[in-house]
């Protein structure tokens, strides 16, 4: 399990998150046909450096990693899970667009994603965001005291299955504070009743990814992951702080 946050620290935590929430806002408003991904990426950097803050993906290199992030933000459009790095793409009417994003405050994380329906899409594209919204929202409900791990996997995955819809099973949400990714890892799927107990004081993201085909993945050389079908995934996810009363959603915006 991970590390147990002082108020100090999850006051950092919170700020971050509040700054997360208005960039994402602003990102939102630009999610349009004809605006690039690196578009997108230079309105999210300027705006959390203008508020004297850091994009946690800037230069971050996790253990799998063989090069440093370039960006700071990911973009994922249509069967791209997560990963995707901003370029010269020009959205498309149709498409569906993830957006991962992580501000650090004073050497503490927040990291949280929402997928974006771009124009005029299919149905098909409304209903798999609603179902990876309500599978986070069940994740969520799931994170509080006396709860295990195997809780909120649960919780997230009967949300998917439910619905006709299947989980990204291979790709996990974490632990998270003065680093971007700690433990404990938090799988989309599991047993209710197993694994570490929860108590106040932890940090988590919780990140439902959920596709229509398979929910197998391949990796693209540039360390993006899509759907080995080629079918579309969403990707919600929301950093946490769990409390005596529940779980403290600390990413909370208008999407």
């Amino acid at each position: 399990m991970g590390t147990i946050k002082t108020k100090e620290q999850i006051e950092l935590m919170r700020a971050a998150g509040r700054v997360w929430a208005s960039v994402m806002d602003l990102l939102a408003e630009n999610v349009r046909p004809g605006v690039s991904l690196k578009d997108l990426d230079e309105i999210a950097r300027g705006s959390i450096e203008k508020a004297g803050m850091h994009p946690s993906f800037l230069g971050y290199k996790p253990a799998w990693a063989n090069e440093s992030y370039p960006a700071s933000i990911c973009t994922s459009v249509n069967d791209v899970v997560v990963h995707g790095v901003p370029d010269d793409y020009e959205l498309s009417d149709g498409d569906l667009l993830s957006i991962d994003m992580g501000v650090e405050n004073q050497g503490w994380h927040c990291d949280a994603a929402r997928s974006f329906a771009v124009g005029n899409v299919d149905k098909k594209i409304h209903n798999l965001m609603n179902v990876t919204r309500l599978a986070l929202d069940a994740g969520i409900a799931a994170a509080k005291p006396g709860n295990r791990l195997g809780d909120i996997g649960h919780a997230i995955e009967s949300v998917i299955l439910e619905h006709g819809m299947y989980v990204v099973d291979s790709l996990t949400g974490h632990g998270i504070g003065n680093k971007l990714h700690e433990g404990p890892t938090v799988f989309n799927f599991g047993d209710a009743g197993t694994g570490a107990e929860l108590v106040a004081g932890i940090c988590l993201a919780i990140e439902p990814m959920v596709a229509i085909g398979t929910g197998k993945i391949v990796e693209r050389r540039d360390g993006a992951f899509l759907t080995k079908d080629g079918s579309l995934a969403a990707h919600f996810e929301d950093t946490i702080v769990i409390t005596p009363s529940g779980a403290e959603v600390i990413t909370a915006s208008s999407l």
